[in-house]
This record gives structure tokens, sequence and C-alpha cells, in this order.
């Protein structure tokens, strides 16, 4: 998410600038509901009251948000609203408790994960599994917001390295280094939600 959201724009927001809070909404809907739709379990119902109750309550908040400890991005306060949220929502289902016990494990694993290297490519088993679409998008979830962002810009909007780093503000050779962090971090995050994968019934 682009660094747009500093002291200027809070103040805006905090006046109830309505052009503030589009801004907001646009920049943060999508990747919120990237971030938050696999700590529900996939379930779309309680992935959207999530996004709604976080939105809500950053606005209700924004007192709270400081731009000077984030270098304006916002997305890292949002998800931690985000995650009390799904916190309430869990509570509600049976399957809550072990959710949560899930990817709280997930996140705590993700720094070290982070490190490895790209190696030898997915084997087309795993790509033809019917899973592995579920996968690819709790993947996307679990990275961060930035990594995120440049996979989606250069893979899903094929966007060109300079146009990547005119929208995020960087230059050619710190994008070209992201996409290798957030491959790199893609695929180790990939492969350990696959690895204990059940075998598929023989034809």
């Amino acid at each position: 998410m682009p660094n747009i959201f500093g002291t200027q724009w809070r103040a805006d927001a905090l006046a109830g600038q309505p052009a503030a809070i589009d801004r907001l909404a646009d920049h943060a809907l999508q990747p919120l509901y990237r971030f938050c739709l696999y700590r529900v379990g996939g379930d779309h119902h309680l992935c959207e009251e999530v996004v709604q109750e976080t939105m809500l309550g950053a606005v209700a908040n924004l007192a709270r948000y400081d731009p000077s400890r984030s270098d304006g991005r916002i997305f890292p306060w949002l998800t931690g609203l985000a995650r009390n949220e799904i916190r309430k929502v869990l509570t509600r289902r049976r399957q809550g408790a072990n959710l949560q016990q899930f990817w709280q494990k997930m996140d705590e694993q993700l720094l070290s994960l982070y490190a490895m290297l790209e190696s030898e490519p997915f084997s087309d088993e795993l790509l033809a599994r019917g899973e592995t679409q579920q996968i690819v998008n709790a993947t996307v979830a679990q990275l961060p917001p930035h990594y995120a962002q440049a996979l989606e810009a250069k893979y899903v909007q094929e966007h060109t390295v300079r146009e990547i780093a005119s929208a995020m503000d960087l230059t050619a050779k710190a994008v070209e280094s992201l996409l290798g962090r957030a491959r790199a971090a893609f695929r180790a995050t990939f492969l350990s939600m696959t690895e204990n994968l059940p075998a598929e019934p023989a034809d």
C-alpha cells in the first residue's frame, strides 16, 4: 500500500473530509479482505463482516493512528484492528479456537520461512491438486502487504518494474529486490502450507 496516509491525510480524515475516507477505502479494502479471508477459514460472509467492522473501527478510532510510527503506512495499523475483529467472530464459531491457533502458529513461523531461498520448481502433481488455488490465496494472505502488492502488480496486473516503481515510490532496482524477496517468501510459505496435504486417491 503506497505511503499516502501521512499527517495531512490524517488531519483531513479527522476533519471528516469525504475524499480522505474514500482514499482509505480505495486503498485498503482489497488487501484487507485478502488479509482476513483465510484467517476466518475462507468464509466470505465472515470476512465481509470483519472488513466492515475493521473499517468502521478505523474511522471511529483514527485519532489513535500515528503516521510517524509507520512512515505513513496505515495497513499495519488496520491489520491490528482486523485481528481483534477476527478473534471476535471466531469465538462465535466452534472451530474458532483451532483456527486462531493455526494462524498464530503460521504467523510465528513466517519470519524464519521468509529467509529461505528459491530452489527447484513446484512439482506438476502439486500444481494439479484441487486445493492448490485455495492454498495460493491463503499464501498471499499471509505475506506482508508490500510483498503481496508487488507480486499482484507484477504477475496478476502484469505491470512493468518501472510502473511498479512509480506506483510504490521506489527505484526500479528496489522493486527488483522487493520482487525477489516476495517470490522467496511466497515459495517458502506455499511449501509450508502444502507439506502436510494428504495424498490424493489413485484413479
